[in-house]
């Protein structure tokens, strides 16, 4: 069985006692996965903590490190420390990129060229597509195939990240379709197995291509229709953990649905099916498979194959299925605790990953047409709040038991708030019971910053053909245009580190 290792960049800038290490390491190195331990256990290696002063000494007892110290440690401002691992075109390109994302005119005339009539006709079109390859597809994309990708990860894995392997589809809307697709996650998990051990954290799968989108509606209908009425039956409902909490919006069902027919139940089977090939696969490869989030519509019928996977393959305190939680909603902190409680109850050891989410045109605009209030949260302080409770929560979950959990954000203020809470916690250095997680491409600060504190890093990377990736980087631009908009502190440090080189090469 193949064993998690420490990536290079962050190894060499551990000091400690190699003789003891490598005496330790031996006894205490556990398979890939197996509950992510932590390699380097505080209980076997005295290692000097994240937020120890020059000297490696800890601060006396008497004068306790304020949370709010030790996160300012967390070192943010340092632009040629954190991009010294990055070319000097990749930086430019970079630059050029978020500069042009972030602004709101130019983020709009190319959507409406992409979906405008010019792109029916052949020449306009390769124009276009070989312009977005060399700029926003290789800036946000691991590239067109799997070679590509694996090139992108193994540069990720040098400079101590790793990568989030996305298969880049979107929807399915037929059986054919969905058989497709999960060739191409089946092939993922190929990939993975082949690149540098410890550099693939995660493959992600889209429940949304792997079983039609009109099917996904109607159980979460079904679902939704039984949380209002409990005595409403769903004979092919297999064993889960709670999906819905008392603040959950159902709003989309506005009467009771009809039960499944013979062919959707068929179709319902047959997504069950891919979902265990999938699943079984990684549970051979011992990758970890996380299940990516959507929109509130077809959420609940998400949630309810993440569970009941998870319930079947999390063993042993050793996630495999980790479920994903959109913290931009109302009554994400109420679900969480909810299923945490009910893993807690049979045992299951539970993954998640944290997000904001990426919805929040679509759902406020859903909602308003049905009559209700958005199920997002009425300000982003609320939903900064929202993420931090649950992040918060889950890393003393983690610390004191089972359980593991990704944090996905792009803002420094939750960044810096976690890093000092697991230090409270004395999770350690390269603790593989929590990883940070951003967008390949963006808030690269933010993910060398925390990879050179000793977290583990990384980076959610879709690959595909440029035309099959058309509608993720479409999605990225529309949803996110408020990040992108907000990535003024990458911007602002790239130009500083980019203006060091020049001046450096002038003078």
């Amino acid at each position: 069985m193949a064993t998690r290792v420490i990536p290079p960049r962050i190894l060499k800038n551990i000091k400690y006692n190699t003789a003891t290490a490598t005496a330790t390491a031996t006894a205490t190195t556990k398979p890939l996965n197996s509950a992510h331990p932590s390699i380097l256990s505080s209980t076997a290696v005295a290692l000097p903590s994240l937020y120890e002063k020059a000297d490696h000494q800890k601060p006396p007892s008497s004068s306790p490190v304020t949370t709010a110290a030790k996160s300012s440690l967390l070192n943010l401002d340092d632009a040629e420390k954190l991009f010294s691992s990055v070319s000097t075109s990749k930086l430019l390109r970079s630059s050029a990129v978020l500069h042009a994302t972030a602004m709101g005119p130019m983020v709009d005339f190319g959507m409406w060229i992409m979906k405008s009539r010019l792109m029916q006709t052949g020449v306009m079109k390769d124009f276009v597509m070989a312009a977005i390859k060399k700029t926003f597809f290789e800036n946000f994309c691991a590239g067109e195939d799997a070679a590509d990708a694996g090139r992108s990860i193994r540069w990720l894995n040098e400079v101590g990240l790793r990568g989030m392997l996305v298969y880049g589809v979107e929807d399915a809307h037929d059986n054919e379709g969905c058989d497709r697709n999960l060739k191409g996650f089946l092939h993922t998990v190929d990939v993975s197995r082949s690149l540098p051990l410890n550099s693939v954290s995660f493959v992600i799968v889209k429940i949304t291509a792997i079983c039609p989108m009109q099917l996904l509606e109607r159980v979460s209908d079904l679902l939704r229709w039984q949380q209002k009425d409990p005595s409403f039956n769903l004979p092919w409902k297999q064993d889960c953990l709670p999906i819905f909490a008392e603040s959950s919006p159902l709003y989309h069902t506005q009467k009771r649905p009809e039960p499944l027919t013979p062919e959707e139940e068929k179709d319902l089977e047959l997504a069950n099916q891919r979902l265990l090939e999938l699943c079984q696969k990684c549970v051979k490869a011992n990758i970890p498979l996380l299940v990516d989030a959507e929109h509130t519509t077809v959420q609940p019928a998400i949630d309810y194959f993440t569970y009941s996977s998870a319930i079947m393959h999390n063993k042993d305190d050793n996630p495999i299925v980790y479920g994903t939680i959109q913290t931009y909603l109302k009554d994400a902190k109420e679900r969480l605790l909810l299923t945490a409680k009910g893993a807690d109850k049979m045992g299951v050891p539970m993954g998640y990953k944290l997000v904001r989410g990426a919805y929040m045109s679509t759902e406020s605009k859903l909602a308003e047409s049905l009559g209700y209030a958005s199920p997002i949260h009425n300000t982003i302080q609320a939903t900064h709040k929202c993420f931090n409770d649950c992040s918060s929560f889950l890393l003393e979950k983690i610390a004191n038991g089972p359980g593991n959990v990704v944090l996905a954000t792009h803002n420094v203020e939750s960044g810096k708030l976690a890093a000092a809470k697991a230090h409270d916690l004395g999770m350690g250095k390269v603790n593989h019971k929590m990883e940070f997680a951003q967008l390949y491409g963006m808030s690269e600060a933010l993910s060398f910053g925390l990879s050179n504190a000793g977290f583990q890093v990384s980076k959610y990377m879709p690959f595909g053909p440029v035309e099959m990736v058309m509608p993720y980087l479409l999605r990225r631009a529309e949803e996110n245009r408020g990040l992108l908009a907000a990535s003024g502190f990458d911007r602002q440090l790239m130009r500083k580190e980019l203006g060091r080189r020049l001046k450096a090469a002038v003078f």
